[in-house]
């Protein structure tokens, strides 16, 4: 059997942003107007509400790269809807 090493332990100094506050037209607005690369992550988690395993996979990215663009988007949604 072989030893796989998983790269799934993604940190980040800041706290994930709460969007719970935003309606899903609004989330949904605010995801439009990520770059091209964010906006197909956060649809898929925010708004499809699918597993980030199902959505790496869908999107041939690994889980880490997932969970780092994720945050990013939601860095942005939430500096824009401040």
């Amino acid at each position: 059997m072989q030893n796989r090493e998983f790269d799934l332990d993604v940190t980040f100094e800041e706290v994930d942003p709460d969007l719970s506050h935003l309606s899903a037209a609004e989330l949904s607005a605010a995801i439009a107007q990520l770059p091209a690369a964010l906006q197909p992550v956060a649809t898929g988690i925010l708004i499809e509400h699918r597993t980030m395993s199902d959505v790496s996979q869908a999107l041939a990215i690994r889980q880490a790269v997932l969970v780092r663009e994720l945050h990013r988007a939601k860095t942005s949604i939430a500096e824009a809807t401040a």
